[in-house]
């Protein structure tokens, strides 16, 4: 199975301004992803044409599973997470997450009912302040929305504005849950046109088998957002199933897996 993480910008160009909704939708197309999560995606704004994006992208991919999150609300429109799946959720919930008097953050919580087995998955937009992003972790992970996933193979995903690289070693190493995305120096996603920030990350549970994870740094993908978008190619394991031997150092938490790994 394939994710796919990606903070569209409303469907605008970082470096040019333009608003182009078909390319993101080229960029997204071009990786074939089975599960997306969309972090800015606008409904009835006026820089985005008053176009609903998420009826247009869930209307495009034809996924059977789709659901909206509305996170800030402007005078006219707004825009929030999308989250689109190649099955049907068995559940889905949207949690605020935003604190006091900050800009309004969410995260999306579902239950996919893949062919291979259920799969508890988060898709979330966090907060620029680091206290604000150790706050929205915590009050998503003590959540009875999310706890009702406990039990199934866990996938987080989505804009984390970590810049710092903290949020790995703080509440979700309580879990646990381990990023994907890393170092950090390897999946950097912000900006688009010269990437140096790693705020793009995808975070997941032991009963998650990793088999490759990357940045799509491809010409289209400059241009389509400020963010690139990253894919993980993954399967799940029953519980029964005894994980093989890790391999150690940094990359300690990616699993040793013998299948070819697919050239982009």
């Amino acid at each position: 199975m394939r994710l796919l993480t990606y903070n569209i910008h409303k469907g605008v160009g970082g470096h040019d301004r333009r608003y182009r909704l078909d390319r993101i939708i080229d960029v997204i197309d071009r990786e074939r992803p089975d599960l997306i999560c969309l972090q800015e995606v606008t409904h009835g704004a006026r820089r985005s044409r008053y176009h609903d994006q998420a009826r247009l992208l869930a209307d495009h991919f034809q996924f059977p599973g789709t659901a909206f999150q509305m996170n800030v609300h402007w005078k006219v429109g707004g825009y929030g997470n999308l989250l689109l799946s190649r099955w049907p959720f068995r559940h889905r919930h949207h949690v605020s997450l935003r604190r006091q008097q900050k800009k309004p953050r969410g995260a999306q919580i579902v239950v996919v009912d893949t062919p291979f087995g259920p799969i508890h998955m988060v898709n979330w937009h966090l907060g620029l302040a680091e206290r604000e992003r150790q706050w929205q972790v915590a009050h998503l992970l003590g959540h009875r929305h999310f706890a009702e996933g406990g039990g199934l193979p866990t996938i987080i995903a989505g804009d984390s504005n970590d810049w710092r690289n903290t949020l790995a070693g703080g509440p979700l190493a309580q879990l646990p849950l381990r990023q994907i995305s890393s170092p950090p120096s390897k999946f950097r996603t912000f900006p688009a046109w010269l990437p140096m920030g790693s705020l793009d990350k995808v975070f997941c549970c032991e009963r998650v088998r990793v088999s490759s994870a990357h940045v799509v740094r491809t010409q289209a993908a400059r241009w389509a957002s400020d963010h690139l978008p990253l894919t993980v190619d993954f399967e799940i394991w029953s519980a029964a199933f005894t994980p093989p031997e890790r391999l150690v150092g940094r990359r300690s938490l990616i699993f040793r897996r013998p299948t070819i790994t697919a050239t982009h």
